[in-house]
């Protein structure tokens, strides 16, 4: 019985396992592709939040006092938790202002660092 052809039961299982394997790897790099797409949506808006909170730092007319203070905003249909710290620096007429935004109060997701004049 030399003249069949096909495989054995041992050929067909081990490439079975060998296609498994290439499937899970797979799945496993959607699944990391998704996680990175939804931290890079968070850090986008949240720049964009931080960027307009930096903006009315630098455009109102008095600039904010010295010290810490928070607040949060909405922007794409989440709400966001900033914080704004005003510090003097070494020049006497110019301000620090850092601005951190974050969706859950802990984990920083964009940051905004400006310096403002004080007023005159």
């Amino acid at each position: 019985m030399t003249g069949r052809r096909g495989f054995t039961l041992i050929e067909l299982l081990v490439a079975l396992a060998v296609f498994s394997l290439a499937a899970l790897a797979l799945l496993k790099l959607s699944g990391e592709n998704a996680r990175a797409a939804a931290d890079v949506e968070t850090r986008t808006v949240a720049a964009i939040v931080a960027d307009n909170l930096a903006v009315q730092a630098l455009t109102s007319v008095d600039p904010p006092a010295e010290g810490e203070t928070a607040g949060t905003a909405s922007m794409a249909g989440r709400d966001w938790r900033w914080r704004r710290i005003v510090t003097a620096t070494p020049d006497p007429d110019m301000l620090r202002i850092e601005v951190k935004v974050s969706e859950d109060g802990v984990w920083t997701a964009a940051e905004a660092i400006l310096f403002r004049g004080r007023a005159q």
